[in-house]
């Protein structure tokens, strides 16, 4: 008897957690990429393991969401991570005010926080500002985007998941009654084309959610939302250091290897595959960052770089939108076997994966549970060496 399939289209953090999810409940899984592994947005994150404490105050599903995983993830996948811990810190009369609205979010969201002096946190960090009114210790971390993704990966492919990385979708496959039962892709090795098939097809594309379910003319409410991020030449801290106030631009630095990044901007594009790097922008993240750690002024730019976040919702613009995900079962537009999962965070890559898993698992009839929360994962570095 043949196992239960599923296809997934995209290879970024929730696909790959999605793959890891069915395949080791026994779906039989086929992942299809246009590029390689973490090729889209996941793949340009600044690499924060979010303490939730960014989201605590106004949107506080995604904090509660961020707090539990970041501690799920900690355990599971130790390897990529970098448990180093994260400030929020007040630099001005604005930032100090705000402390007493983010106290009573991160008790309601169950986020520890410890309150420290400033000159104690200037002696943790001491390229902070000299100058600020207040520090907060909160349960952040970083961690390596590629290295994730490759480890959830090659944890799926161990449990039979194929992956086809450089394969573009360019149409779905529909029976006669207008379900989807596949995809027609293209594979750019090659040049050639063919047909897979499945039983159910899960669009798990991020931004691009929203083209790959027109193709099924249904419509998702995705609002691609890119943001500048500045990687600097210098380890100038140790932890993420993230401004006491609602979340804006250039308002996170964080260390990447020897390296420190500050992000990001929110903006709109209309072509997804070409997202311009705005020069003022640039400039923005050098001042906001410089407000919190005055020394990226002597730094050089190493790098500079957009994702686009895939927010959900209705929200007049990307910082009014809330961080969580949402979960669309097409057959209630008429399209039997199709599905989308978008919005998120990495941060929330496993849960996300969980929620999109246990329904296509009640759909295809697969009474096994989840057991992602206890699966330590393979080595990242195994990705490659494991048969497809």
């Amino acid at each position: 008897m043949s196992k239960p399939s599923v296809i997934i289209i995209g290879a970024g953090f929730t696909g790959v957690a999605t793959a890891h999810d069915l395949a080791q409940r026994g779906v039989q899984v086929d992942v299809v990429e246009r590029g390689p592994i973490a090729n889209g947005t996941s793949g340009r994150t600044h690499g924060l393991l979010h303490s939730g404490g960014r989201y605590a105050v106004k949107d506080q599903e995604s904090a509660i969401e961020c707090i539990d995983e970041n501690m799920i993830l900690r355990k599971i996948v130790p390897e990529v991570i970098e448990p180093n811990g994260g400030m929020f810190v007040a630099v001005d009369e604005s930032d100090l005010a705000y402390g007493e609205d983010f106290i009573e979010g991160t008790q309601a969201c169950h986020i520890p926080i410890e309150e420290i002096k400033p000159e104690e946190a200037l002696k943790m960090e001491p390229n902070l500002n000299p100058n600020l009114l207040a520090a907060f210790i909160v349960p952040d971390g970083t961690f390596d985007p590629l290295r994730l993704a490759l480890s959830f990966a090659a944890t799926a492919k161990s449990n039979g998941a194929r992956f086809h990385t450089y394969t573009e979708v360019k149409n779905l496959l529909f029976d006669g009654k207008g379900n989807v039962t596949g995809v027609h892709v293209w594979d750019r090795t090659n040049g050639q084309e063919r047909d897979l098939y499945a039983d159910i097809t899960i669009n798990a594309t991020g931004a691009w959610a929203g083209e790959i379910a027109a193709m099924a003319e249904v419509e998702v409410p995705v609002k691609p939302t890119p943001g500048v991020m500045v990687a600097y030449d210098r380890r100038l801290v140790e932890r993420s250091i993230n401004r006491l106030n609602k979340p804006g631009d250039g308002d996170i630095v964080l260390p990447q290897r020897r390296m420190v990044v500050v992000g990001t901007t929110s903006y709109s594009v209309d072509n997804l595959d070409y997202v311009p790097v705005i020069e003022e922008q640039i400039d923005q993240m050098l001042e906001q960052g410089a407000q919190m750690i005055p020394s990226i002024r002597q730094a050089k730019p190493r790098g500079v770089y957009t994702a686009t976040r895939p927010l959900v919702g209705s929200g007049t613009s990307g910082r009014s939108i809330a961080r969580t995900f949402k979960f669309f079962d097409h057959e209630e537009s008429g399209v039997g076997g199709f599905v989308t999962i978008t919005g998120g965070k990495a941060t929330t890559l496993r849960l996300m994966a969980e929620q999109t898993a246990d329904h296509v698992c009640e759909k295809l009839g697969v009474s096994t549970p989840c057991m992602t929360k206890e699966t330590p994962l393979l080595s990242y570095r195994l990705f490659y060496s494991l048969p497809n």
